[in-house]
């Protein structure tokens, strides 16, 4: 239920921001920090989270972390998203089969 982890990471918009970012490029706690409304502190707290959901990794760089999107960290969330597609998708064409035999 890894997806359950991912969706509660990126409920808070401050999170989902950082995360958004890194999307951009890799960055350190300060890079990340200027760009929040946020401590540093914080955002290292933020960045925990994401870390935690398999969302982010970090990769040591001579004396600095830098934090980097793991981009299969999504696929979870998406397969749990895509059942709901499916089942949406098997409910129609059951709707159409069933006005078909009816008409």
């Amino acid at each position: 239920m890894t997806y359950a982890k991912v969706l509660t990471a990126l409920a808070d918009p401050t999170r989902r921001h950082i995360f958004e970012t890194l999307l951009e490029h890799p960055m350190t706690v300060g890079e990340l920090a200027k760009n929040q409304p946020v401590s540093r502190p914080a955002v290292s707290q933020h960045l925990k989270v994401l870390e935690s959901a398999k969302l982010v990794r970090v990769k040591p760089q001579g004396n600095r972390r830098l934090y980097i999107i793991k981009h299969d960290g999504l696929n979870e969330l998406r397969q749990y998203l895509e059942s709901f597609w499916s089942d949406a998708l098997s409910a129609y064409s059951a709707e159409i089969t069933q006005q078909m035999k009816n008409k």
